[in-house]
């Protein structure tokens, strides 16, 4: 007996599959988990992180951080409970397959500014914040 999807479960399966994959975050290497930003908590830094963020990265996931598209949202759990490291890394090395540009032509510091706001974003979101 011969079975045949319909297109419809094989677009099901397809996304469900895609989702199993996880985020871009969860592909961070350990040591990139493991580093600390020299800024968390500097509210100048965070300050210089949203403009920054303003400036680099809201074009494609949206002046609140909700995601545009097929781009992820940023002002979420994921990023909440992620290392600030792991965000660090993304925003380092990126993923074509992804569609997430490198920003390695940032200086180090400028990447970490955007990642403790990213986290602070995130964080008060979660709490309801904002």
């Amino acid at each position: 007996m011969r079975y045949r999807l319909s297109p419809a479960i094989l677009i099901v399966i397809l996304s469900a599959a895609a989702l199993s994959a996880g985020s871009l975050l969860q592909e961070a290497p350990a040591r990139a988990h493991s580093k600390v930003n020299p800024y968390a908590g500097d509210k100048t830094a965070i300050g210089a992180g949203e403009k920054l963020y303003q400036r680099e990265c809201a074009p494609c996931h949206g002046r609140a951080g909700e995601g545009i598209g097929k781009r992820p949202p940023l002002a979420s759990k994921s990023v909440a409970d992620v290392s600030p490291g792991a965000i660090e890394w993304v925003l380092r090395t990126g993923s074509s397959r992804r569609g997430m540009p490198s920003f390695s032509h940032l200086p180090e510091p400028q990447r970490w500014q955007i990642a403790a706001f990213l986290k602070q974003r995130a964080a008060l979101k979660q709490r309801g914040d904002r």
